[in-house]
């Protein structure tokens, strides 16, 4: 999809009921759904974090822009992720987590962005984040600098792609709290995106389908 008409549904984006946990659930493993529910997460104090959903031009089409994460001790070392992190004192407010993240691990500015709306948060226990999600727009394409102690790749999607259900997979994997287990997520070349990623982006895909 060509960027100039992607930005022409952008009003009709905001408008639309996000499906919320509707859609989590669809890339949720079993063992990850009852902590979807508030009541799950409501007496863990989850530190709050926020994360960019940044769509641009690359060419004439709409991309998106994902990171692959350093090797690091952690529970989140090497995954696929949005740029975002946690939430500091200096930030005004989540968006302004999710700006300054996206400038330190991308370079791309804050003057850069337009943030259009925010998404559901979602609860990622093995790190007891709550990480709260935004839409955000560059009008131009970023000259992206990806900071080398946080990210070890920059992983550009197609609209297009990402709109395509054939791209949904289900793979095993061994997590922080399963041995074996049959993942769903998001094959985008050779990475498999899965995880909290994989649950915000299944509510951005619907919603962004929802409004074509």
């Amino acid at each position: 999809m060509q960027f100039t008409e992607f930005v022409k549904y952008l009003p009709k984006i905001q408008k639309e009921q996000l499906p919320a946990v509707k859609a989590h659930l669809k890339m949720a493993p079993l063992e990850r759904v009852q902590s979807l529910s508030a009541n799950y997460y409501a007496d863990k104090n989850p530190r709050p974090s926020a994360v960019m959903m940044l769509f641009y031009p690359k060419g004439d089409e709409a991309s998106l822009i994902l990171i692959k994460r350093n090797t690091y001790p952690g529970v989140h070392s090497a995954q696929v992720s949005f740029p975002g992190g946690k939430a500091e004192p200096k930030d005004k407010d989540l968006s302004s987590t999710a700006l300054r993240e996206t400038c330190e691990e991308i370079g791309v500015a804050a003057n850069e962005i337009d943030i259009i709306m925010p998404f559901t948060e979602l609860y990622i226990p093995p790190s007891n984040f709550l990480v709260y999600p935004f839409l955000g727009v560059a009008a131009n394409t970023p000259a992206f600098k990806p900071d080398p102690f946080e990210v070890s790749e920059l992983i550009e999607l197609p609209l297009q792609t990402f709109l395509d259900d054939s791209i949904i997979v289900t793979s095993e994997l061994q997590t922080s709290y399963a041995e074996r287990i049959a993942v769903p997520g998001f094959k985008v070349g050779e990475h498999f995106v899965w995880g909290a990623t994989a649950m915000i982006m299944s509510e951005l895909k619907e919603t962004i389908k929802s409004v074509l």
